[in-house]
């Protein structure tokens, strides 16, 4: 009697278990560190801001020369951004723009909407806090501080806050290295003449763009002859220098279905089939030093299985700890009334009213369907949707960062 399957969350749990973190590191000039994972923490080398500076254009003075709500008090400097200023004697005041570090002595700056200057001397209509319009050395970050952890992956955000920081070097992580090959004799390249019973290969495209969105350095085998034989030869080779090789294919129970059989027969199956739709035939295991994930063939089973396994799958390797994507419960504009016995993933979009539609054509192989929509539902086994019922909704903003 066979296994039962595993659910759609056992099986992510048993490949994320089963990952070894890549521990190897480089370091790279920041600005060239986009999309990489940050190896170690970093602390920053200053306080930030580094001085007390000015949020606006203005004048900056005592707050106690203008405690009467007008002062008329003698501009005695000028202060631009990157330029120090003198301090400031009582009963002046200094011309300042914003970003400039504001003069020992002064405690408060008046914009200058505030104000009116008349040659030497400036009109302040307004009677200022202490500290107004004044960001404190270190109120953003204090030297010493930790700005990033290990296992950020570093956007464009990260890198600004490293720059402003000091940090001209980060470290980082080396690249996933992924082999991945593609079994099926009807598959062709674009560009080929398309023969009869043929199909072209769109799985090579959508797997090589995610693994390159995810910062991968891919080894591509093409495609692989549809024998025993074939398979085995490209799995060993693939096993020699790569952290993972992924296939597209010959994962099911065919006679032509040869992959799972070549990894049983070259290293180990750890899981196979999953209670889910689409995307059942999805099988994990291990090729010499290398991990094995072979996804299904259809190409949304491929696309959707990816999402799902082998991004937090990469992810973890690359040592980041929050995998999951993040969901949102949303209103379904639809009646879904014959639901699987198996954890379904639907294909959805966000209408203009705030709810979801639903792609006529769930279909595995309606790739245009991947376009069209935005994210997927998470349909338990069993659950019919109502319109007007809520779901759980995980948008392809999350489950392709």
């Amino acid at each position: 009697m066979s296994k039962p399957m595993l659910s759609a969350a056992e099986a992510l749990d048993f490949l994320l278990s089963a990952v070894r973190p890549i521990v190897e590191t480089e370091t790279l000039a920041t600005i060239d560190a986009h999309g990489r994972i940050l190896a170690r923490d970093q602390a920053s080398l200053l306080h930030v801001p580094p001085m007390d500076n000015t949020q606006m254009d203005g004048y900056a003075v005592y707050a106690s020369d203008c405690a009467g709500g007008e002062a008329r008090l003698r501009i005695s400097q000028r202060i631009p951004a990157g330029h120090v200023g003198q301090p400031l004697e009582p009963g002046t005041a200094a011309r300042i723009f914003t970003g400039a570090m504001i003069p020992a002595g002064a405690d408060a700056v008046v914009m200058q909407e505030q104000c009116e200057a008349i040659g030497e001397f400036v009109t302040i209509r307004h009677q200022p806090e202490n500290g107004e319009w004044v960001r404190r050395q270190g109120e953003d970050i204090q030297a010493g501080a930790t700005i990033l952890h290990a296992g950020t992956k570093l956007r464009a955000q990260e890198l600004g806050l490293a720059a402003s920081v000091g940090l001209a070097e980060l470290p980082v992580l080396r690249r996933p290295r992924v082999a991945v090959f593609f079994t099926g004799d009807e598959l062709t390249m674009p560009g080929e003449p398309l023969k009869p019973g043929a199909i072209y290969n769109s799985n090579r495209f959508t797997l090589n763009g995610l693994l390159q969105d995810f910062g991968c350095d891919v080894t591509d085998y093409g495609i692989v002859p549809d024998n025993l034989a074939a398979t085995r030869d490209t799995l060993r080779l693939a096993s020699q220098e790569h952290d993972l090789i992924i296939t597209s294919g010959g994962v099911s129970v065919g006679e032509e279905d040869h992959v799972r059989p070549a990894v049983e027969a070259e290293g180990s199956l750890n899981m196979w089939q999953i209670a889910m739709k689409p995307g059942k035939p999805l099988a994990f295991g291990e090729v010499g030093q290398a991990f094995f994930i072979g996804l299904p063939g259809n190409p949304v089973s491929s696309f959707v299985t990816f999402l799902l396994f082998v991004r937090p799958f990469i992810l973890r390797m690359q040592g980041v700890q929050q995998v999951a994507p993040v969901a949102y419960q949303m209103r379904a504009d639809f009646d879904w009334l014959k639901p699987d016995r198996r954890n379904e993933f639907l294909r959805a979009r966000i209408n203009a009213e705030g709810g979801l539609d639903l792609f006529p054509n769930q279909s595995s192989g309606v790739l245009t369907s991947t376009v069209w929509c935005d994210g997927l539902i998470d349909l338990a086994p069993g659950q019919a949707i109502k319109k007007g019922d809520l779901v759980r909704y995980l948008p392809f903003q999350s489950l392709m960062s």
